[in-house]
């Protein structure tokens, strides 16, 4: 019974985050790049205020580790956390993009992907092993996509940016695993304004520079509802539960993008591109296998 509410924090994050197309698509008509410069500009506002309120020992805590740091490791905090900024704005501009200019399957599929993705990565840059079962869940994986890049390269393309940008993420926030993840979260999303800002222009393309008073419904339920919400309930549910109980209730929130795209959207999908899927959701089961200890013999 007292596991019971970090179970419910993790699926209510991962469930939230799984309805995240519709404010997508709710601003359909903004460019992508416009509707990310907000969503990150309110984002940083809200984390700000938590920072100053809730989070600010956290923050004071982050701050002494640094000033007392050697140099190379200064380096390395700032080098990953401003990788992490960058690759965080990455992803979340390839999805706003993909969900409102591609299809939600394609986004879906990323986040189907990118667990695989970034166990691979780890084994490569961690040096993390893998089991029997997980090699042979990647290689259905690597079929999987060979079938989507088939039906449509572009998606595949697009698929693999979202899933890999966000599994070099992760492998850089496993190195800084110390640090108050909501903390960082703030720093990289301040480096990940940083870095657009000049660039607003571009990014708004032909609209106008201060959107309509329409436009900031969706981007606030987005920034609060979406993104700083459901993070907050992940961290709560960290507390208690296994990242490996993390990483399997994390498929709730593809899977919910899979079926708004079918039921709700009206997305359609090919014969090849749907054994594609059936594929890539055989490879996570096969990947979370637990391997069965032998029983050794008892002599009495």
């Amino acid at each position: 019974m007292k596991t019971n509410k970090y179970y419910a924090a993790a699926i209510a994050a991962f469930v939230i985050w799984g309805f995240i197309p519709f404010p997508l698509r709710a601003l359909t008509q903004y460019p992508s790049g416009q509707i990310l410069y907000f969503r990150i500009l309110i984002s940083v506002f809200i984390l700000l205020l938590l920072i100053f309120t809730v989070k600010r020992k956290e923050a004071q805590t982050t701050w002494r580790f640094y000033k007392n740091s050697s140099g190379p490791e200064k380096r390395k905090m700032l080098l990953l956390t401003l990788a992490g900024g960058a690759l965080l704005t990455l992803n979340w501009l390839l999805f706003i993009y993909v969900i409102n200019h591609i299809s939600i399957q394609t986004a879906s599929f990323s986040y189907l992907l990118c667990p695989i993705l970034t166990a691979v990565l780890g084994f490569l840059i961690l040096k993390e092993p893998l089991r029997k079962n997980q090699w042979a869940a990647i290689g259905l994986s690597l079929l999987s996509c060979g079938l989507i890049g088939v039906a449509s390269f572009t998606n595949l393309v697009f698929s693999l940016l979202i899933a890999a940008s966000y599994a070099f993420y992760l492998i850089s926030q496993r190195v800084l695993k110390d640090h108050d993840k909501i903390v960082l979260l703030t720093l990289q999303l301040i480096l990940g304004f940083i870095i657009i800002a000049p660039f607003y222009n571009y990014l708004r393309e032909n609209a106008a520079a201060i959107p309509e008073l329409q436009f900031f419904g969706p981007v606030l339920i987005l920034s609060v509802v979406f993104t700083v919400l459901p993070l907050f309930l992940n961290l709560f549910a960290l507390q208690e539960l296994r990242s490996g109980t993390i990483g399997i209730l994390m498929y709730l929130n593809p899977i919910i993008n899979f079926m708004l795209a079918f039921l709700y959207f009206g997305e359609e999908t090919t014969v090849q591109q749907g054994l594609a899927y059936a594929l890539i959701f055989l490879s996570i089961i096969l990947y979370n296998l637990k391997p069965r200890h032998k029983k050794t013999a008892s002599f009495s």
